[in-house]
């Protein structure tokens, strides 16, 4: 039995041979025109101007190769274009079947876009592909190009989409009897060049997308949420990835939850598909993902969604990291949502969170999705497991310890996961503004990049500079979450000046300074202005929190 498993197999890809042909001009226009050829939309809009358009022509007459055309010839049904510019494409027939454009769909778009008179509006400007011009004066000594997109006075012109639709009798009296024998060859070039196509007929749709993958020669590669978005488009059900993916960040007028109203509309596309894989094969590699079912892949997307608001709500209300632009990587969220899929999201038991919470701190503060990310979340799921289970995974022992010197040492930037892990423990504790006791508030837009104003130096860096010169101000020990009102407050001034100011204006300025791991200004070296001295005290204060993170009493 094992021999004749193994001998169908065999078989089947070897039916799975590509058609080579050729096919004139007006084949690839009538097959567009009836619907037989389509274009897979990736999420991907016609970007070609009139120039790269009229090069493509000018190739054509003069007999270049300009590529091989690939099609998907299939009755499944993929997310494809509608319209081109003010031009409805129609339906392909039902039971028909599509053939799909897998490589080639620029050139043959403006193939199609000259040959209608197409009109594209693209950044504001309306396109008119009317407008790209044969030159009949054409002379191969001075001129580069047959085909242009510009006129010149002394020249005579017919627009490529009249040489295709008219005959050169009907411009006879207006360009002579010479300019139109040349128009006439010009079109006859044109009609009957032969464009390359290899079919790959009936092949499963996760390998007609790999071929995607693999042949998309002509510039950007695809990513995997542009393929998935046209392997799951259901039209009966209703259901467009790249409008769910959207609608999930942002909500629509029938949604009022999304990620951004919860202040994490910066999840990108590629955690998403991660979370639908983990909970529907629980792998979320690549090749498991183009492998998942229309079907299934639709079928869990709903269960996803609402995990994934209850991973966000987790990380909001029991780890108290406000914005998504704090998380030490997007990817994390992928294991969180896992959890509650499988835990049916229930709020975790008091012994799930600490333990959910030392996985957190424990994948930022160690790098963990650096690299190798496919196979780490993997293993990570296992560890999921043991935590659904109140049981504490296992973690090598030396990435449960963080120390007071290297706190002290760690350079401050916006980007890496050790120092976004630490800007969630400050973030974590609820920061108020220094001046009047205000509750900080944190915005994914102003916490991009290290000079933002929700960073502040406690230590200004012009202070520092002046003062210590010796000493490195850029600290993330040296790091505050403020607002840019107080910011703008303290700006260069002496922490002993600023802080007796703030005296008078906040009276609860030890509980302020406290959410912020700053203790009595003396014993910190802040009313000295003894920046190692504060340094050292707040890397100390940092170290013994993110540990009691690490190593959670059950």
């Amino acid at each position: 039995m094992a021999v004749k498993n193994k001998a169908t197999q065999v078989e089947t890809q070897f039916l799975l041979r590509p058609e080579n042909a050729v096919k004139k001009y007006e084949a690839l226009f009538l097959e567009i025109d009836s619907g037989q050829i389509k274009l897979p939309m990736f999420q991907r809009e016609f970007v070609w101007d009139k120039e790269q358009s009229a090069k493509l022509i000018d190739s054509i007459l003069k007999g270049y190769p300009i590529g091989t055309f690939i099609l998907w010839k299939t009755k499944e049904t993929l997310r494809s274009v509608k319209d081109i510019g003010n031009h409805k494409l129609p339906d392909t027939p039902k039971g028909d079947y599509a053939q799909y454009i897998l490589d080639g769909q620029q050139r043959i778009t403006s193939l199609y876009a000259i040959r209608k008179g197409i009109r594209i509006t693209k950044d504001k400007k309306e396109i008119d592909y009317k407008d790209i011009f044969v030159n009949l004066d054409y002379d191969p000594l001075t001129d580069e190009q047959i085909v242009t997109s510009q006129q010149e006075d002394q020249n005579t012109y017919v627009s490529v989409h009249d040489l295709l639709t008219s005959d050169a009798l009907d411009f006879i009296e207006d360009i002579g009897k010479e300019k139109a024998k040349k128009f006439q060859e010009y079109k006859t070039n044109l009609t009957t060049y032969d464009f390359a196509t290899i079919t790959i007929k009936d092949y499963p749709i996760e390998i007609a997308c790999d071929v995607f993958a693999r042949i998309n020669t002509g510039g950007k590669p695809l990513t995997l949420f542009e393929i998935m978005v046209a392997m799951t488009y259901d039209e009966a059900r209703g259901f467009d990835l790249a409008l769910k993916y959207e609608e999930l960040v942002y909500g629509s007028d029938e949604v009022a939850k999304s990620l951004a109203k919860a202040k994490f509309e910066t999840i990108p596309a590629a955690a998403v598909l991660q979370a639908v894989a983990a909970i529907a094969v629980g792998s979320i590699r690549a090749k498991d993902i183009l492998k998942i079912g229309r079907e299934k892949f639709i079928t869990n997307w709903d269960p996803m969604v609402s995990s994934m608001f209850s991973a966000v709500d987790f990380i909001r209300t029991k780890l108290h990291v406000p914005v998504s632009q704090l998380l030490p990587y997007s990817s994390l969220l992928v294991p969180l949502t896992y959890f509650f899929f499988k835990n049916d999201n229930k709020r975790p038991t008091e012994s799930q969170s600490k333990l959910l919470k030392q996985f957190f701190y424990w994948v930022g503060l160690n790098w963990r999705y650096s690299g190798s990310t496919e196979t780490k979340i993997a293993e990570d799921l296992k560890k999921i497991g043991l935590i659904l289970n109140e049981r504490k995974p296992k973690y090598p022992s030396d990435e449960l310890t963080v120390s007071a010197e290297d706190i002290a040492e760690t350079w401050f930037s916006a980007g890496n996961s050790y120092i976004k892990t630490i800007l969630c423990l400050l973030a974590s504790q609820k920061p108020r503004n220094l001046d009047d006791d205000s509750d900080v508030i944190l915005d994914n837009s102003n916490l991009k990049i290290a000079s933002s104003r929700n960073y502040h130096h406690f230590f200004p860096k012009a202070y520092v500079n002046k003062h210590f010169k010796d000493s490195e101000p850029n600290l993330i020990a040296n790091i505050t979450l403020i607002d840019s009102a107080s910011n703008n407050k303290i700006r260069a001034k002496a922490p002993s000046l600023y802080v007796r100011e703030f005296e008078g204006s906040n009276s609860k300025l030890s509980s302020t300074l406290k959410s912020h791991f700053i203790g009595t200004p003396k014993s910190y070296g802040v009313l000295d202005d003894d920046y190692e001295k504060f340094i050292d005290k707040r890397s100390t204060a940092i170290a013994a929190a993110l540990n009691e993170a690490l190593n959670p009493e059950l």
